[in-house]
């Protein structure tokens, strides 16, 4: 099976640690992020890498090479300007010709892909969002009333909601509704939606990390050192 890899970012947010090394090859515990993903990946059963990059993408032939001590077949796309997260697909679509996996290459994600790859063809989707169950703080105090009459106050209350994890699998069909030029992943999903394609959310509720922020890829690092987080 065939998954792309979304690793062109400049992680800005990171700045003190990409201005050497892009953000999918930042360390946890002895390994990078990607090649956490990558072994991940091939226990998934895709054994197809196709690795989109833009920022020092020489970098990552550097480390990971035609993919074959890691069991699998690399592939190196690179951007000559930043096309989001969908755009990239789009240099691709000749070599995608088969339903395939999108993974953003910073996320660590104790998922089955199998269960995925399953879900999405038991139920004929066009396009499977991943989803995570989160939290979201509110920094303000949340009224109940009625009318003008207050009930309760729920001080700074979290709410709960279902994100946006990174993880798309999705027919090679979906390639045709991508413009030229910078496009996302959501926006693509709108697209087919108003289309009239089906277009479906997978609830995972495993470990889950976005590593763009820095104090989440210290916790990640904290998470892999102590065993808590297992591909």
């Amino acid at each position: 099976m065939k998954v792309v890899i979304l690793a062109g970012g400049l992680g800005s947010r990171l700045k003190q640690f990409t201005e050497v090394i892009p953000k999918p090859l930042l360390p946890l515990g002895e390994s990078s992020i990607l090649e956490i993903i990558i072994k991940k990946l091939k226990e998934g059963g895709f054994n197809e890498i196709f690795i989109a990059t833009n920022y020092k993408s020489y970098m990552f032939e550097s480390c990971f090479g035609d993919g074959s001590k890691f069991g699998v077949k690399i592939t190196y796309s690179k951007e000559k300007e930043f096309l989001g997260t969908a755009g990239p697909l789009k240099l691709l679509k000749d070599k995608l010709n088969e339903p395939f996996l999108v993974i953003y290459g910073d996320i660590l994600a104790a998922i089955d892909l199998r269960k995925l790859v399953e879900f999405h063809r038991k139920n004929k989707s066009d396009f499977t969002l991943v989803t995570k169950e989160n939290y979201l703080p509110i920094s303000y105090g949340i009224i109940e009333s009625d009318g003008d009459i207050i009930k309760n106050i729920e001080e700074k209350p979290k709410v709960k909601t279902q994100i946006n994890a990174g993880i798309y699998f999705l027919n090679p069909e979906a390639i045709d509704y991508i413009p030229e030029g910078f496009f996302h992943m959501t926006q693509l999903a709108k697209e087919l939606i108003r289309q009239g394609k089906k277009v479906m959310k997978y609830e995972f509720n495993g470990y889950w990390m976005d590593i763009g922020e820095k104090e989440n890829y210290e916790k990640a690092q904290k998470d892999v050192e102590n065993g808590n987080f297992n591909y």
